[in-house]
């Protein structure tokens, strides 16, 4: 059955990017609808131990799912740290290899293998070698699902530039004609341009068009920002599948796509909410997620500008979460990273109906855990832990609603007198 590992392999490079003649890489159309399976690799680190590895693995699951993948196998090994030829040990490949041989012996097709961390091109090139089969990893993964999410010509060009980020050091792997060169007619004998260094300008090329472009979109909502008129800029943020389009279509009477998928949102969207009589603009901006490329952080400059120049932050937290703490630090982390982490802010922890807890036994002398703790005691727990600045609600069920109305009244009138104190803001009494 080595011939037909073959021909998916040859298959997942047909439908790597190719020229198109107008000096832009696009990619190959793929034709085949056999359902894809995919099979996760992660690794346990001092680092990273297997409870934390499990929960990475359940999130990129996650993500297969998104894109379209359903998971067939689930493949860990404990080792120090990532090895920089192969990412897991020779036997650990060979255990996988074989695995895959078997399941293809049976006439089941396995499509794809997907590592939780980002892959060097020398790591690439060698786990592909081993496996015969397409590889991927988290990185490219997400930016696979935020090409698929892209709707508008502002997310598909940051898409666009963040893809041709990720892939120039890999070219090397993603190309089979890179000992071509051109030379050997009359006047032009000699080594020639080869053909890597060809493929290197028409991206380096396109990417130096795709940052113009960027540059005249940034301008673009610079100038849209700048008549917004006098009101006070709400930012949502949060974890991705937090419930941030939910709570935005709850409060703006809008119609946000939200969906039960990982990045539903890629585009910013900003809508003017009235709360009373006390009129602001609320954007929901994208999800952040744990390993978030850097490539799409810089290419989502224009977006995440929201988040840069929004006056109060409403952190959405999923409180169902089992791993909420880790996701509400991963947010932390990236505010940080935009210069964001010294701006007002509030947690709203979302979804209060969908959390779960497990009552210990009388008897039961363990030590608790967090799938023990009730939400009466988590909600006293955090709401001293942040002196009262978070609320629990249920965006779906409006649970707690009334009271997020008025402690953001609250808020954004503070913020509003404090920014604009001669500016005559107030509506005449809203009715709903």
């Amino acid at each position: 059955m080595k011939t037909s590992r073959s021909k998916y392999y040859n298959a997942s490079r047909s439908s790597l990017p190719f020229e198109d003649g107008m000096g832009k890489v696009v990619a190959a159309d793929v034709t085949d609808v056999q359902e894809e399976t995919a099979v996760l690799v992660g690794i346990i680190t001092p680092q990273q131990n297997e409870r934390k590895t499990t929960e990475y693995l359940d999130e990129l699951e996650f993500l297969a799912e998104t894109a379209g993948a359903r998971t067939v196998k689930r493949f860990t090994q404990k080792m120090n740290g990532p090895s920089s030829i192969t990412y897991l040990g020779v036997g650990k490949l060979q255990e996988i290899r074989q695995w895959i041989e078997q399941e293809e012996d049976a006439e089941r097709t396995v499509s794809m293998v997907i590592f939780d961390d980002e892959l060097s091109a020398k790591q690439l090139r060698n786990i592909e070698a081993e496996l015969k089969v397409k590889i991927l990893d988290r990185t490219s993964l997400i930016l696979d699902i935020f090409a698929m999410r892209a709707q508008t010509a502002n997310a598909k060009t940051q898409v666009e530039l963040a893809q041709y980020r990720y892939m120039l050091p890999r070219l090397q792997r993603l190309w089979t004609h890179l000992e071509r060169q051109r030379g050997g007619a009359v006047g032009l004998r000699g080594p020639g341009e080869t053909q890597l260094e060809m493929d290197r300008r028409i991206i380096l090329n396109r990417m130096a068009l795709l940052k113009e472009r960027l540059r005249d979109i940034d301008r673009q909502k610079t100038t849209q920002r700048s008549n917004r008129g006098r009101m006070i800029r709400v930012a949502l943020v949060g974890y991705t599948n937090v419930g941030k389009s939910t709570l935005m279509n709850l409060m703006a009477k809008s119609d946000v796509f939200a969906e039960n998928k990982l990045f539903a949102t890629l585009d910013t969207t900003v809508r003017k909410v009235i709360v009373d009589n006390l009129p602001f603009l609320l954007s929901d901006t994208v999800g952040f997620i744990r390993k978030l490329p850097h490539d799409l952080v810089d290419s989502f400059k224009s977006t995440l500008d929201e988040v840069r120049e929004a006056d109060l932050l409403l952190h959405v937290v999923d409180i169902s979460h089992p791993d909420f703490e880790d996701q509400i630090q991963v947010v932390e982390k990236t505010l940080a990273d935009l210069g964001c982490a010294e701006k007002p802010s509030m947690i709203i922890f979302n979804k209060v109906d969908a959390y779960r807890w497990t009552e210990k036994d009388a008897d039961d002398l363990t030590p608790a855990g967090k799938e023990n703790i009730s939400l009466d005691d988590l909600i006293r727990t955090w709401m001293t832990k942040l002196s009262g600045q978070c609320l629990f609600i249920s965006a779906t069920r409006k649970t707690n609603y009334e009271t997020l109305r008025q402690v953001l009244y609250n808020k954004v009138r503070e913020l509003h007198v404090q920014k604009y104190p001669y500016n005559d803001f107030l509506f005449e009494k809203y009715e709903e």
